[in-house]
């Protein structure tokens, strides 16, 4: 088992001057970010930072055409740290500039990987969701249009120098991505539990998230209002990155992987399209090995939830589908032929996240889980 590590460096701010003024940015510093971030929170600060605006080069999650057009972009120019200040998207993009040379191309980056990268940018990671926690992690995940897959790129050069937890920073954050986000981070926070690389240490991380988080909603649901969460905005960006700690060291495992095509082919947001997958992929686990380590995560629920050990996945989905609304896959575009190929692609290219199951899936398996979803 590998050794449990903590990386990179992890400091709170209250807002992002407090950070600005302490990290002295200036004009060798190259922030990364949405317009629509940037103006309300870093403009008026007047840093003389560089900036680029991702949204200019493509919408939605990362691919390796957008990628591919910032890198062209940033050819030639003098930049020293990266500072990433966004979602998913953001951080994913970050990771990769961190490690890019001036004449890198995506493809190449994967041709490298793992070994064959080195950080080439200090890159400082400011997330301004509260559930990817990849400002903790090293891998960024990147749609392949040309190969039709999303897959990681993976390489210890991709660790952040210093992850900045600014809860402020959420202040603004629509209702949809705060749900979907915080459903990321949840799954994130089982996924690793259940792991069979998951260790005493990365439980501990594991567990603090899913109390965080299931306490936060049950307060936001009970309030009623949806910008009750906003109360427990800086609860919620901890457990996100305690949940990006532990999975950093356990893996996340099979709903990440069947989520993958549905991201990749019909563009369902990340957490969206995980949240649909969760509930039958549990179930399955259930169905295959009733007894064992997701007993010791149904008594962990359960004492959150108000519950017996028995019922609390079931009670966790109800939660869940306060938080939002989980959908049949039919009613987000895919369609019944579409299964079996998704079955048999997700067993050929996501063996890295189906290694940390809590139970070997067959490709059957699978299937039978996207038809349930269906």
């Amino acid at each position: 088992m590998k050794a449990f590590q903590l990386i990179p460096a992890v400091a709170e701010y209250a807002q992002f001057a407090d950070y600005a003024k302490e990290a002295n940015l200036g004009a060798n510093d190259l922030i990364l970010t949405n317009e629509y971030i940037y103006e309300p929170a870093i403009s008026k600060l007047d840093l003389g930072c560089q900036t680029l605006f991702q949204e200019k080069y493509g919408a939605g999650e990362p691919t390796d055409v957008m990628v591919d057009a910032i890198l062209d972009e940033l050819r030639g120019k003098n930049y020293d740290r990266i500072i990433a200040v966004g979602g998913g998207t953001i951080i994913d993009i970050a990771k990769v500039l961190a490690v890019a040379t001036a004449e890198d191309k995506v493809d190449d980056l994967y041709d490298r990987m793992p070994d064959g990268l080195t950080k080439v940018h200090p890159l400082v990671i400011v997330p301004t969701t509260c559930g990817t926690g990849s400002e903790v992690t090293n891998i960024s995940i990147i749609n392949r249009t040309t190969k039709g897959v999303k897959q990681g790129i993976v390489s210890p050069a991709m660790f952040a120098n210093e992850a900045a937890l600014i809860p402020g920073m959420l202040a603004s954050l629509p209702y949809g991505v705060f749900a979907t986000s915080s459903i990321d981070a949840m799954i994130h926070a089982v996924e690793s539990y259940l792991s069979p690389n998951a260790c005493a240490l990365s439980e501990l991380f594991s567990e603090r998230a899913l109390s965080l988080i299931l306490r936060g909603w049950k307060a936001a649901v009970a309030e009623g209002t949806k910008d009750a969460w906003k109360k427990n905005a800086p609860e919620f960006l901890r457990a996100s990155n305690f949940a990006g700690i532990a999975f950093g060291h356990a893996g996340c495992a099979a709903v990440h992987a069947l989520s993958y095509p549905l991201g990749g082919v019909h563009h369902i947001p990340h957490g969206q399209a995980n949240q649909l997958m969760f509930a039958d992929v549990m179930r399955k686990y259930q169905e295959k090995k009733p007894v064992g380590k997701l007993n010791q995560l149904e008594e962990i629920l359960s004492a959150e939830l108000g519950c017996e050990p028995v019922f609390a996945l079931e009670e966790l989905y109800k939660l869940m589908d306060d938080v939002l609304k989980k959908t049949p896959l039919r009613e987000n575009g895919v369609t019944a032929d579409e299964l079996p190929v998704y079955a048999k692609s997700v067993l050929e290219t996501q063996q890295r996240l189906l290694g940390n199951n809590y139970v070997e899936l067959s490709e059957e398996d699978i299937l039978d889980i996207y038809r349930n979803a269906f």
